[in-house]
């Protein structure tokens, strides 16, 4: 008995823990992406330029997601996120130090490191989600993403808020640096023990599989489909809808701050009320309309007149984009086996989306204009609805 209560205490302090490192990733990550028109003006450069050096830390994050599986594996998820927070604290440093000199180049070269440091990080703490999950009784992985979303919405606002100010951004950098790693190091000593992430507790008699294995599982696949959707639907706003708001409506960059907050304040929302919704009415049926709610948003945003219209369009986008990466996760890890493997995968096809798409994004806006860019974002959904049926679970049953 004690020991069984005990053990739930840990499990309820790494709920708390992993829930408070999605928040601090949301708040890093938003407060940057909120501030990139000043990034643009800084270095003089348009869409496509902008969308080049993005683009970087893209390619940091594709080197890193194959990656993180297997430094997850050696580190665990703890040491895994505290490895990335010193790899994005450097980075940081670096950029804040270009954006004061206008270094473009080894603000490049920072931005790649930034990506791997992310693409580690997210992957470490969605391992660390499912498994905190796979041991309690309730859905919650929609929850810790609404925790990345809050504090990607309080990241938007300071972001918007130091812009208004008139606040450089390197000074703005250094502070959210301390602030991270801080938190980092308090956070991750409440992770789950490593041992407990290993099937050491599984029947005996399982195959060995390579953690390579799962590229090649079709359901896998599948879900990776509808992860990247929901990841480049929701990274294009992080990257784009601040811009696309200042460009598209001659609006000022605390405005886009703010529309960008919307969004993102639309998704959180949204992401608290999705375990309630996904007992209700299944995963399939719950991210086809997620995915509708998207298509309709992005359409309204990229051909509305004025702010106000362009609002409702974001707050449709982000209610859109909140549910299918969770859900995601949450289907790759099912089967308790092969879980760290799956969520790997799924992890970084989603990852990839997330921060290589949207630099395509920009230099396709530097011949549509970016709002026009968006469209291909629903177009992307509208494929991925063919494979919602991956993401259903045994107790969804024919939903």
């Amino acid at each position: 008995m004690d020991q069984q209560i005990g053990q739930q205490a840990t499990v309820r302090r790494a709920r708390i823990a992993t829930f408070v490192i999605f928040g601090l990733n949301g708040l890093l990550f938003a407060s940057w992406s909120a501030r990139l028109p000043s990034v643009a003006e800084t270095f003089a450069l348009s869409p496509g330029g902008l969308g080049l050096l993005l683009l970087m830390a893209g390619f940091g994050s594709v080197l890193g997601l194959p990656l993180a599986g297997g430094i997850a594996e050696r580190l665990g998820t703890a040491g895994s996120v505290r490895a990335a927070g010193s790899l994005l604290g450097l980075a940081m440093t670096v950029v804040a130090i270009s954006l004061l000199n206008g270094w473009l180049i080894p603000c490049g070269i920072a931005l790649f490191c930034f990506g791997f440091g992310i693409g580690v990080w997210d992957v470490a703490q969605n391992i660390e989600g499912a498994e905190v999950e796979r041991r309690g009784t309730k859905t919650i992985m929609p929850k810790f993403h609404a925790a990345f979303s809050g504090g990607a919405f309080v990241g938007a606002m300071i972001g918007g808020l130091l812009a208004h100010l008139g606040i450089p951004l390197w000074l703005h950098l250094l502070v959210l640096i301390g602030l991270g790693a801080i938190v980092v190091a308090i956070g991750t000593r409440y992770f789950l023990p490593a041992h407990t992430h290993h099937d050491d507790d599984l029947p005996s008699g399982l195959p060995k599989r390579s953690r390579w294995a799962a590229w090649k599982e079709p359901r896998t696949l599948a879900i990776g489909l509808v992860v990247l959707a929901a990841a480049l639907t929701e990274g294009s706003a992080n990257d784009w809808v601040a811009k696309a708001t200042v460009d598209g409506l001659n609006a000022a960059n605390s405005t886009g701050a703010i529309m960008f907050a919307v969004f993102v304040l639309s998704m959180t929302i949204f992401r608290y009320a999705g375990s309630s919704l996904l007992d209700r009415f299944g995963r399939v049926a719950t991210l086809r309309c997620c995915l509708l709610a998207a298509i309709v948003g992005l359409l309204i945003f990229v051909f509305a007149p004025n702010i106000y219209l362009a609002a409702i369009g974001a707050v449709f986008w982000g209610a859109g984009a909140a549910l299918g990466f969770p859900v995601g996760m949450s289907a790759a890890a099912d089967d308790r086996r092969y879980a760290s493997a799956r969520v790997s995968v799924v992890s970084t096809i989603g990852y990839a989306a997330f921060l290589v798409g949207p630099p395509v994004l920009g230099f396709i806006g530097d011949h549509v204009g970016v709002r026009h860019a968006l469209l291909v974002i629903a177009a992307v959904c509208l494929v991925s609805l063919a494979s919602t049926p991956a993401v259903r679970s045994q107790r969804d049953g024919a939903r």
